[in-house]
């Protein structure tokens, strides 16, 4: 009796974030994130997501081969999924380190998973119970009573750090509280002023809207 042939693995992010904002590149940096070598300001970054999960050692290997220069952060093989981040001074590095893992994979960026929006809010004045509990949770920086607090759900979740990175670009000024980017939907929290974070709001929904790929 033969076997029925195994599929390929497939891509379900291929996510180039350029230019690292300082409040993500440190919540990269955390070993809770970062179990490898952590990014800094400034660099730019390639993560990748592919199922099954044990495929993405395969993809580690092309990249790390194909442009030794690159480090990689995050190495992550949840129940279905594969995650890996590289990141690097030179731009042209993590294009060269993406164009091994498209290779390997036989894949373009834009067979990837298009991202979905499923929530987002702005939460004004928040009190301060709501800000001790939230930052009870949080992985990144503290919310602070009064501000306001917009959360922003998304998937797949990998689309929750180029989110968080686009908002804190066009208001640095806001302060990034918690980015979850592994697991069924990826979200962002970001507390500040009104008017900082509805800027973020509106950033955010402009970058994923740009983002191509295919349905889910």
């Amino acid at each position: 009796m033969s076997s029925a042939p195994i599929a390929g693995p497939e891509l379900r992010v291929y996510l180039l974030i350029e230019d690292l904002q300082q409040q993500f590149a440190a919540y990269l940096g955390t070993p809770t994130r970062a179990r490898g070598y952590p990014p800094y300001a400034g660099q730019h970054a390639l993560i990748i997501e592919v199922a099954p999960g044990l495929a993405i050692e395969r993809v580690t290997h092309q990249a790390l081969t194909s442009v030794p220069d690159i480090e990689p952060g995050i190495l992550f093989v949840e129940r279905q999924f594969g995650v890996l981040e590289v990141h690097a001074s030179s731009l042209d590095d993590v294009l060269r380190a993406g164009e091994a893992i498209l290779d390997g994979l036989g894949a373009e960026p834009a067979h990837q998973l298009a991202p979905r929006v499923l929530y987002h809010d702005v939460i004004e004045d928040v009190t301060d119970m709501h800000a001790v509990i939230i930052n009870r949770n949080r992985q990144a920086s503290m919310l602070l009573p009064g501000q306001s607090l917009l959360v922003y759900e998304m998937t797949p979740a990998l689309f929750a750090a180029v989110a968080a990175n686009e908002a804190e670009k066009v208001a640095p000024e806001n302060t990034l509280v918690d980015v979850q980017m592994i697991g069924a939907a990826g979200r962002v929290y970001i507390g500040g002023t009104t008017e900082g974070v509805m800027k973020a709001r509106d950033a955010i929904t402009r970058v994923l809207g740009s983002i191509e790929g295919r349905g889910h």
